[in-house]
């Protein structure tokens, strides 16, 4: 089937723009779409509604009795269920990917021609075995980044992020706690950068 030439009345150049994928427009976090992953339900959240409870026993003791060991107790308690709270925020996506890149949640939306590769990292600690999704950018972030994530509200500081960088530029992915097996997130987002980034 031959392409159709453009007609008397219409301009070519016209007809070719019309045939390039949207440029990018500035993102909010959450409005991302696309391919997402949330925190799983159930086991992963139930410890964090069970610490904030011992927490506020634990406070509440320490008003009534003035016992410096149960403040502490209840001050351990409290930062390991504000630290782990978004792990109770289960519908809100973590993690995922669109026609224009990776985004993840506190970080960023990652342009696909900025990553070099996607790997999935088995890291064995004692009896057990967690799992990275390791993202290597071929650029410096801030020309990797289509839209900058990482301005949380101050409230939000301290807790819990899917992500961590280091100096060798590769985003390293907590993916055990989300919804999915980290193997098909690892899959799912390797072949989306291979077809978009062709």
């Amino acid at each position: 089937m031959t392409p159709r030439s453009a007609g008397p009345n219409e301009d070519p150049g016209k007809r070719q723009a019309s045939h390039r994928p949207p440029s990018p427009q500035p993102v909010e976090e959450g409005e991302a779409g696309g391919y997402t992953v949330a925190y799983g339900r159930g086991e992963t959240s139930f410890p964090v509604y069970v610490t904030g409870f011992f927490a506020a026993v634990l406070i509440a003791g320490w008003t009534a009795t003035q016992s410096l060991t149960m403040l502490a107790i209840g001050a351990v308690c409290l930062a390991f269920a504000y630290y782990n709270f978004p792990l109770t925020e289960t519908g809100r996506p973590r993690l995922g990917a669109n026609q224009y890149g990776v985004f993840i949640e506190g970080f960023g939306l990652v342009r696909w021609r900025a990553i070099r590769a996607i790997e999935l990292v088995a890291i064995a600690i004692r009896a057990d075995t967690l799992h990275e999704i390791r993202v290597s950018l071929s650029q410096p972030l801030g020309s990797a980044l289509i839209a900058d994530w990482r301005r949380v509200p101050i409230w939000r500081r301290g807790m819990r992020l899917v992500w961590r960088m280091g100096p060798d530029n590769v985003v390293r992915l907590r993916v055990d706690a989300l919804e999915r097996a980290p193997d098909e997130v690892h899959r799912t987002l390797e072949r989306m950068w291979r077809f978009y980034r062709s």
